[in-house]
Order: structure tokens, then C-alpha cells, then sequence
């Protein structure tokens, strides 16, 4: 322990901070691009750049699935439908294979198949190509990648808990927490750095704190099992509670009976709903006297992330179930998981989200630079010859790599789903390869030379690469600024604006590393000729 309570907190700040900033910097960025997955996604799939952009009724919409998917997949034992929104213009379908060999049992898995039409004219819109879009970063975020998923939730878990000691140690040890917000001094070294962390740190503290505490709640029956355990006997009986009992889903009958139509269905639906939107449409066993129609609520009419949901016979229309979520403990648990994901957000509110998240990548970055900056003196004073140390070394080298290489590895994932052929096979993990490919070679060439030099390189790149996706983007299929301001498609062209700002900010930056290197150089040559 140090002199005081303040400086024991100020010393856990540090260190809870830098052991795990690199690998919190990386779920900042991928996490703050998720709130916008969806757009990601439609950016990253050109070919459904062509759909119609009106506004178009969900009945409408909805009869137009219906009558492409009884011509595609009649025998079908389940359909999944999901309604346009104004982030996703097409409606998406797909449906599984039918059953195969005796008593309808399958012989091994098959992929199921899917189709995207333009709900105004019912056309079925040319074959998208593979992507993982904007859920590999989803994933990402909380699931990494090249690892079993439970270790490594748990390493983000593990994470997120150094963060959230971090954020209140770091509230304790701050004395003067809102008026240095105000403050910024540029181009004096450790103060300014230490007054950027202290800026984008209070800019969206109740964020910082929310989005934390959210993420362990979100998988907290994972970190702490035991009270389920003492409970249920097993976690399928405390889930099947937990999201209104247990469904029991009925066997196709083997009796051909036509499916109702799915217009009125939304409309009752949204009519018992107060005029809430239906967001998604299962129907199984389609043409057969069994078959069930259950419609999920769009996102966005609530902050609970438990949308609620109602099964209709497919056969005579009537209504069969109504899923009740509306205990305290589950809707407790729904609000937490819903402020995490943002998805109930509008667009303004997910933008502000969408900037809290940037403010939080900069208080991570900048504090692990400013441990590197604060500690730099006291190795060049220890050693004569003004080399600094392994550790040090490889803090820089981990900074540069962690924060710049991640940068370029995200611009080229986004130029690696342009470039590759459409329909190469694995495509998606290919894409994801690059991504990984990028990241290594930055990651080692920072370590290698961890220097301002390499700084400027990589931000230079990863701005060029950000700037450049713009031009891309119609070069390579894809509806082109004008086109998509003209058409109203937003989501795109918000994705090449916000590109392009990206870009021109890492541009930027790696110009005012030159400036300030010069500084210190123009300082002496004066020194030198007086």
C-alpha cells in the first residue's frame, strides 16, 4: 500500500488499466462498431445495394416472402422471415433443407438456403455474397476468434472487471475530475496526454460505467453458475423458465392443408402490439394441417431486449400462445442485455452511443500511452547511454500493435470483402483471415520497431485504407455516395461519410506526429546557430 488511500487507488488505476488495455481497446472498437452491424453488413453485401428504397407496408411485404417461398422451399419444415427496417431495405428469408431418409430424419447437416427480395416489387435480388458483415465484430467483441468460445468469454470477462475497477479507481483517485474535463493543454508532453485520458474519460463516464457493468451481467449466469445450480437441476429447465416456459414445438401431420395468409397475421399482430412493428416470422410445417406461424416484435419499441412474441395456427389464422416475459427478474435481466446491445436506440441515440464508444477506445489508448510516456524519463535517466528498457520496449511495441494494427486489420477486412471473387468458396473465413493476416504483420512490425516512424506508417495506412473506401464502394458493385443520398439509402452512405472521416482523423494524426518530431529538432538547430 502507498502513503494514502488515494494513491493506492491511483496505483491500482494504473496497473488494472495497462495489464488488460490492449485487449479492452480491441472490444471498445469492435463492440462501438456493432451498434451499427447492420449497416456494416448491407455496406458489405453490394448486391443488395439494388433494392427498392421506398417505404413499404409489412403486409405487403410479407405476402411477397410468402408467395416466393411456397414456389422455393414448399417442403420446408421451417421458415425464418425477417421484415425490412430502415437499417435492412430487403426482406431476408431462409429456410432449412427438407427432411431426408427414413422417418424424416436428416443425414447430416446441411446448410440451410436463403434469398433476399425487394419487398415493393417481390423480385428475389441477385445472390448476396458470403460475408460475416458487421456480426464478425459482434462476435468479435466477446467471442474473439482462433479460440474455443468459453475461454474466451471468459478472458473478456476477466477484462471487463479490470475495467470496471479501473473506472472507480480512477473516480477516487481523480481530485479534480470535472473541472480538468474542461481543461486541455496540447503539445506539453505528459500533461497532455494525461489531460486527453481525463477528457474522453468524464466526456462519457455514465457510459463507461453502464456498458461495463451490462457486459458482465450479460453472460453473469456463465461467471457465476452457482446460484442456478442450487436451484434447477439442469440450465435448460432455468432458460426455458427464464423465457416464458418451454415451447413445445408440433410434428408435421402428414396432412396437406394450404398456409394462411401471413398479411393479416402481421396486421393482428401489430393491432395487440399498440402498433408495434413485427420484426421476425417463423412458420413451420408450411402446407401441412400442423403448421404454426409465431411473430416476433421489431427492435426499437422498447429498451428490454425480451420482445415478445405470439403463435397463430398456420392453418385457421386463430391464435394459439402469447409469450409472457414480463416478470421483474426476467425483465431486469432483458433491460440490462437491451442498453448493452443498443438496439432499441434511434438513430440519434445510437450515434451518440456510437460516439460514447470512440470516447471510450481514446481513454484506452491514451492510457496506455501515457503509462509508456510517463515512464520513458526514468529509463533514459537510469541508463547513460538514453536506451530504454525491455519492458518499455515492449509496451510501445503492444501499443503500436494493439491500437494502430488493429485499425488497419478492420480497413482491410472491408477492402478484402471487395476484392475477393464473389463466389469463392469460404468466403466468409477468408475475409476474417485477412483481418487476422493484417493485424499479425502490423502487430510484428511494431514490435520490431516500435518508433514514432512506425506510428506515422501505420496510421497513414490505416487512414489511406479508411479514406479509400469511399471510391471503392461503386468501383466494386456498390451504390456510390451520390447514388445512395439520391436513393435514400442511408446506411451506406452513412458508412462511406463515416469511413472518410475515420480516414481523414488517422491522416491527420499521423501528419501532427511529423510536426511534433520536427519541434524538438527545429529547437536545436536554433539552439545551435545562436
Amino acid at each position: 500500500m502507498k502513503e494514502s488511500f488515494r494513491q493506492s487507488m491511483a496505483w491500482l488505476h494504473t496497473w488494472s488499466g495497462l495489464l488488460v488495455g490492449w485487449v479492452l481497446f480491441m472490444v471498445f472498437s469492435c463492440g462501438t462498431a456493432s451498434y451499427f452491424r447492420d449497416e456494416i453488413t448491407l455496406w458489405m453485401k453490394p448486391e443488395l445495394h439494388q433494392s427498392s428504397h421506398a417505404v413499404v407496408e409489412q403486409g405487403v411485404a410479407a405476402a411477397q416472402i410468402q408467395n416466393l417461398l411456397q414456389q422455393r422451399a414448399p417442403a420446408s419444415p421451417r421458415w425464418f422471415i425477417t421484415m425490412p427496417t430502415g437499417r435492412e431495405p430487403a426482406v431476408r428469408a431462409s429456410w432449412a433443407p427438407p427432411p431426408s431418409g427414413e422417418q424424416g430424419q436428416t443425414r447430416g447437416r446441411r446448410r440451410f438456403e436463403n434469398a433476399s427480395i425487394d419487398p415493393l416489387t417481390g423480385q428475389e435480388l441477385s445472390a448476396a455474397r458470403a460475408t460475416r458483415g458487421g456480426d464478425f465484430f459482434y462476435r468479435m467483441h466477446f467471442d474473439m476468434h482462433y479460440m474455443p468460445v468459453l475461454w474466451a468469454r471468459w478472458i473478456v470477462g476477466i477484462c471487463a472487471m479490470f475495467m470496471l475497477v479501473a473506472i472507480i479507481s480512477g473516480i477516487v483517485t481523480h481530485k479534480r475530475i470535472f473541472k480538468d474535463f474542461f481543461t486541455f493543454r496540447p503539445g506539453k508532453g505528459q500533461r497532455s496526454w494525461l489531460d486527453a485520458h481525463n477528457a474522453t474519460a468524464v466526456l462519457a463516464l455514465p457510459y463507461h460505467l453502464m456498458i461495463t457493468y451490462t457486459g458482465l451481467v450479460t453472460l453473469m449466469f456463465m461467471y457465476l453458475p452457482q446460484g442456478l445450480g442450487a436451484v434447477y437441476k439442469d440450465s435448460d429447465a432455468f432458460f426455458a423458465d427464464l423465457n416464458g416456459g418451454p415451447r413445445v414445438e408440433a410434428k408435421a401431420s402428414g396432412l396437406s392443408a394450404p398456409l394462411t395468409p401471413l398479411a393479416p397475421l402481421v396486421a393482428k399482430a401489430s393491432q395487440l402490439w399498440d402498433g408495434a412493428s413485427v420484426g421476425r416470422i417463423m412458420v413451420s410445417h408450411a402446407g401441412d394441417s400442423a403448421a404454426t406461424v409465431t411473430l416476433t416484435q421489431q427492435d426499437g419499441h422498447g429498451v428490454s431486449n425480451n420482445l415478445p412474441s405470439l403463435t397463430f395456427d398456420g392453418v385457421t389464422g386463430g391464435l394459439l400462445t402469447e409469450a409472457d416475459k414480463s416478470g421483474a427478474a426476467v425483465e431486469t435481466r432483458g433491460v440490462m442485455y437491451g442498453l448493452h446491445i443498443g438496439r432499441f436506440a434511434s438513430p440519434l441515440l445510437r450515434g451518440l452511443f456510437f460516439l460514447s464508444g470512440l470516447a471510450g477506445c481514446a481513454m484506452v489508448a491514451t492510457g496506455v500511452l501515457l503509462w509508456a510516456v510517463k515512464e520513458r524519463p526514468k529509463h533514459v535517466k537510469a541508463n547513460a547511454n538514453g536506451r530504454i528498457g525491455f519492458g518499455l520496449r515492449l509496451v510501445d511495441g503492444l501499443n503500436l500493435g494493439g491500437i494502430a494494427g488493429l485499425l488497419i486489420a478492420m480497413s482491410v477486412y472491408f477492402w478484402a470483402n471487395r476484392l475477393l471473387p464473389p463466389g469463392l468458396e469460404g468466403r466468409p473465413d477468408l475475409e476474417i483471415h485477412c483481418f487476422f493476416t493484417a493485424w499479425g504483420i502490423a502487430a510484428v512490425a511494431a514490435l520490431a520497431f516500435p518508433q514514432r516512424w512506425m506510428w506515422r506508417i501505420q496510421l497513414a495506412l490505416a487512414g489511406v485504407l479508411f479514406a479509400l473506401l469511399l471510391p471503392l464502394n461503386p468501383l466494386t458493385g456498390g451504390a456510390g455516395l451520390f447514388t445512395s443520398v439520391a436513393q435514400g439509402l442511408w446506411p451506406v452512405a452513412g458508412f462511406d461519410l463515416v469511413s472518410l472521416l475515420i480516414g481523414c482523423g488517422l491522416l491527420w494524426a499521423s501528419r501532427r506526429l511529423g510536426s511534433a518530431a520536427k519541434a524538438p529538432l527545429k529547437a536545436k538547430l536554433a539552439k545551435v546557430a545562436a
